[in-house]
């Protein structure tokens, strides 16, 4: 598509213009963005409501919040972040100074998923943005309305030669694909983002890659059982459990595990009510494709709460699976949707070897006190709550990113910033000479060569 290629060109052609490298630049497009959305804040609540049934206290909590609380941090922070860094020098660089500097990377594409189209869009653009970069910004088709508001919006706000957006499908990000970038973004499944790893090393361009994978949630002997309950079915009901990072299953201790079942069918019943199909608030499932998908990881005669669905809105019931394996449908892919299978342990070494059956995850969390430790140290996830669901990705102060098949690198504040930006080295020197370094060697310049640097 020609019309992609010469965007590019376009981007290139304004970033070598050197306009993007002033500070107060970066600082007027971040306020820029942050006045838009503010400005379309109905619009987006709806478009939202729209494409995911998302109610309007949901959108500004996962949605509008973040991005909001994101832009204020860069604005706060951005002047440190870009200022020449000292750092030590070593005795055979004497007499020397070092420092780091972060530069930005140039053209990037931007590509983002569905589940939250507006927050994983203008999170990793505003990262972008300042760290100095242009930006070709690719939403989700599964989110029309989203994905249109946003290029409404960026379109009002942006020239095309510094930010622009894409939109469209599969045609779409394949013509994206084929051309070369500076730095590429990607959240979303890990098949895409395999697709997105091979584009970009192709022609060695650096990635960072949020994806997914099966997030588990242990819940301890000695938990406190009615918080746990409360705080994973939050979790898991956010936005219907499409969400990256939701409780994908659980590992109860098998001692708990009847008690812990009756208060997780109380919580949902608390939180979403007696039937969440009649819950106007409740969202639904994205499309007819991933609805069909969600029903069938359900095996009926598992159901403790919940499975029924509603095939006209999308709608299906949060629904506990009890005694799940791991042959059960539900266990073999990431559910993306508000089934939770309950798996028990015995010990902690027993759930330590299930986790390690799936890829590793990106996120990971952990109800009570005896193993916290082992937990945090002997799993490897991308990050995690302990005694909480979601929120360690509710920060700019923390970065957030995967590990492994989950993902890699990470954004949100300073590794946001980071992760659009290049730290070169730099080594400065004076006038002050040390002929030690040069040739000839003589047996004096060895001696103190061994005597100083070993």
């Amino acid at each position: 598509m020609e019309d992609i290629k010469k965007a590019v060109g376009q981007q290139r052609a304004f970033f070598a213009t050197g306009r993007t490298l002033d500070i107060s630049y970066r600082k007027a497009a971040l306020e820029a963005l942050r006045d838009a959305i503010k400005a379309n804040r109905g619009e987006i609540i709806q478009a939202l409501y729209e494409d995911l049934g998302k109610s309007e206290s949901e959108t500004v909590m996962a949605e509008l919040g973040i991005v909001h609380e994101e832009i204020g941090y860069l604005l706060k922070n951005l002047h440190r972040f870009t200022k020449l860094q000292r750092v030590k020098s070593t005795l055979s660089q004497f007499p020397a100074k070092c420092f780091t500097l972060a530069s930005p990377y140039g053209c990037t594409l931007i590509m983002s998923p569905w589940n939250y189209p507006f927050q994983l869009t203008l999170c990793p653009l505003a990262d972008c943005i300042a760290a100095g970069n242009c930006a070709i910004v690719k939403p989700s088709a599964y989110a029309p309305s989203t994905a249109e508001l946003i290029k409404k919006m960026i379109a009002e706000t942006f020239a095309p030669e510094y930010v622009t957006v894409v939109t469209g499908g599969r045609a779409e990000n394949t013509a994206l694909l084929e051309q070369k970038y500076d730095m590429i973004f990607f959240t979303g499944g890990k098949l895409t983002g395999t697709l997105v790893a091979e584009k970009a090393a192709r022609t060695l361009t650096p990635t960072v890659l949020e994806l997914g994978g099966k997030s588990p949630c242990i819940v301890d002997i000695d938990a406190d059982l009615p918080r746990a309950a409360r705080r994973i079915v939050f979790g898991k009901l956010l936005n219907a459990g499409q969400t990256c990072v939701a409780p994908d299953y659980l590992l109860v201790h098998e001692k708990i595990k009847a008690a812990f079942s009756e208060l997780l069918k109380e919580e949902f019943v608390r939180q979403s009510g007696e039937n969440a199909l009649e819950n106007e608030n409740y969202p639904h499932i994205i499309n007819a494709k991933h609805f069909e998908r969600v029903k069938g990881l359900i095996t009926p005669e598992k159901v403790i709460f919940g499975g029924d669905f509603d095939g006209e809105t999308r709608k299906i019931q949060p629904t506990i699976l009890d005694n799940a394996s791991f042959s059960d449908p539900a266990m073999q892919e990431e559910i993306f949707g508000p089934v939770l299978p309950v798996l028990t342990f015995s010990d902690f070494d027993g759930a330590k070897e299930m986790i390690a059956k799936n890829p590793t995850p990106l996120a990971l969390y952990y109800f009570g006190k005896r193993n916290e430790n082992r937990a945090l140290t002997e799993i490897s996830f991308g990050g995690g709550c302990v005694n909480d669901t979601i929120l360690h990705l509710a920060t700019p102060h923390m970065g957030f990113g995967g590990v492994g098949e989950s993902g890699m690198g990470a954004y949100h504040g300073e590794r946001g910033f980071l992760a659009f930006s290049h730290v070169k080295s730099i080594l400065k020197k004076g006038k002050i000479e040390l002929s030690l370094r040069y040739a000839p060697y003589t047996e004096k310049k060895k001696r103190a060569l061994r005597r100083y640097l070993g």
